[in-house]
């Protein structure tokens, strides 16, 4: 993961190896038949030519297996209208006389340029193409639709994967190839507990990847000029109009002054932990000893502080208790409660 360029992959069962090797030969054999049978002066010319013509396809059809739907049908417009824009262009030119014998020439060159830079320039914007085919289909592009980039803290952190089993993020999860070979690094740290994180995060990578609810895009576009990578993450975010998926509290205020749209895990956790308020009861387990005397500290299933008064006799058993307040903090909430035995006891007392 030493490397930012782009690398074609050529997954193909040996049998397809073989086929593709017989479909090479195959092309040879028959332009060096039909070039012999025209007797041209030299067969080999047109067999290798087609040879390498038939390589060509192979290369170019394994590398359109490997781009994007948004990508092919960006590509095959941008193509479409290169070589328009190149034909208006170059035929006033088949008409003047002292041009006429390069009009060959001129009218390929003209073609080649334009349908080069239609394709590029629609690769590059196919995420806008998109968009604008789809609204023009009368369909609304939503918030929740839009690709999503996942940073570091996301993928070491690993709710991420629980998140897209249960459907709670749609749209397309991108995972820039800079964001990996950072989670690489960690993973080849020499700290013990860095190795640990890097490698956890190697495993989600891979867990993501392996689920089928939502899809997992690895991108190769970097930016060379900016070093640091919530930048670089800013950056990809602005030029493929998504949000981000981050952990990192410093992230989101950065983005939020640039106007990246950005989604904490944390945020959302906070957001789903259950409502307690002063009154309801609960029963759980007292786990240890509270920072005041006689308070027990027990825990939710999500992982809320709970704080009993006089809780402390009850320490490794179970107690019913009632919530007499709840504590908003930065990093979640601590619900302070009393004992439903002390209470009626209060109440008798009062009597």
């Amino acid at each position: 993961m030493n490397s930012n360029k782009k690398e074609m992959k050529f997954n193909m069962r040996p049998e397809e190896i073989r086929l593709r090797i017989l479909f090479i030969i195959l092309v040879g054999v028959i332009c060096y038949s039909v070039a012999d049978t025209l007797a041209f002066h030299n067969p080999w010319m047109p067999a290798l030519a087609g040879g390498w013509i038939a390589t060509i396809v192979v290369i170019a059809e394994q590398g359109l297996t490997q781009i994007s739907i948004k990508g092919l049908i960006a590509g095959i417009l941008g193509l479409g209208i290169g070589l328009i824009i190149a034909n208006l262009i170059a035929w006033p030119i088949r008409g003047i006389a002292f041009l006429e014998s390069f009009a060959p020439l001129i009218l390929l060159l003209i073609n080649g340029i334009f349908a080069t830079v239609g394709l590029t320039v629609s690769l590059k914007r196919k995420e806008e193409i998109a968009d604008f085919l789809l609204r023009r289909g009368g369909k609304k592009i939503s918030g929740e639709g839009k690709n999503k980039i996942v940073d570091t803290s996301v993928i070491i952190d690993g709710r991420i994967v629980d998140l897209c089993k249960t459907g709670f993020i749609e749209g397309t999860l991108v995972i820039p190839h800079f964001i990996l070979e950072e989670v690489q690094q960690i993973a080849d740290s020499s700290t013990s507990s860095k190795r640990t994180r890097g490698r956890r995060g190697l495993d989600m990578v891979n867990e993501l990847q392996s689920q089928e609810r939502i899809p997992v895009q690895i991108v190769d576009t970097d930016f060379p000029d900016i070093p640091e990578v919530d930048s670089k993450l800013l950056q990809l975010a602005k030029v493929m109009k998504a949000q981000i998926i981050t952990n990192d509290f410093n992230l989101k205020k950065v983005a939020k002054i640039q106007e990246v749209e950005v989604l904490n895990i944390n945020e959302i956790a906070t957001a789903l932990k259950p409502v307690l308020l002063p009154g309801e009861s609960l029963r759980i387990n007292v786990l240890k000893e509270g920072e005041n005397p006689n308070q027990g500290v027990a825990y939710l299933e999500d992982g809320t502080m709970v704080v009993i008064e006089k809780g402390k006799q009850h320490i490794g058993k179970q107690a019913e208790v009632i919530v007499t307040s709840v504590l908003q903090t930065t990093t979640g909430k601590m619900i302070f409660t009393e004992l439903r035995e002390e209470i009626s006891k209060a109440k008798k007392r009062k009597k």
